[in-house]
């Protein structure tokens, strides 16, 4: 693809003063994309080929783990499953911003990010407190 876009152009990019052809400049984006490509399918080739070809009544059953299933599958969870799910996504989340902080620390990072960093970590553990006393983290027993 990339010398087909090469003789249609027919121009050589300039990087830093050196004159590189289009194809050669973009030949590690080609090959690790080819790369990525066959860690997809070989896998599924492998799968493909390995995997029994029996089918039978079960085979196609909802559960296949042996088990027949019994009562419906569209049952109420109660609401502190979801409340307990968000919380720990948020919490997740503001923890990612962390790593970018303390990857700048190994830089000699100045005391002020220090301070932010001790201020947004308090800021995190006011959130758990708060949960906490509202009750969020303790489950009522049926």
């Amino acid at each position: 693809m990339f010398t087909i876009l090469a003789a249609v152009c027919g121009k050589k990019l300039s990087v830093r003063g050196t004159a590189m052809d289009t194809v050669s400049q973009f030949s590690p984006v080609l090959l690790f994309a080819i790369v990525a490509v066959l860690f997809t399918l070989i896998p599924i080739f492998i799968a493909y080929i390995l995997a029994p070809r029996t089918k039978g009544a079960q085979t196609l059953a909802t559960y296949e783990c042996g088990i027949e299933p019994y009562g419906s599958a569209w049952i109420r969870y109660s609401i502190s499953y979801y409340v307990y799910a968000l919380i720990f996504i948020a919490f997740d989340v503001d923890i990612l911003y962390l790593f970018p902080v303390a990857l700048s620390y190994t830089r000699g990072g100045a005391i002020h990010e220090f301070y932010a960093l001790v201020l947004f970590v308090l800021i995190l553990a006011l959130a758990v407190v708060y949960a906490w006393g509202k009750g969020v983290f303790t489950w009522k027993r049926k």
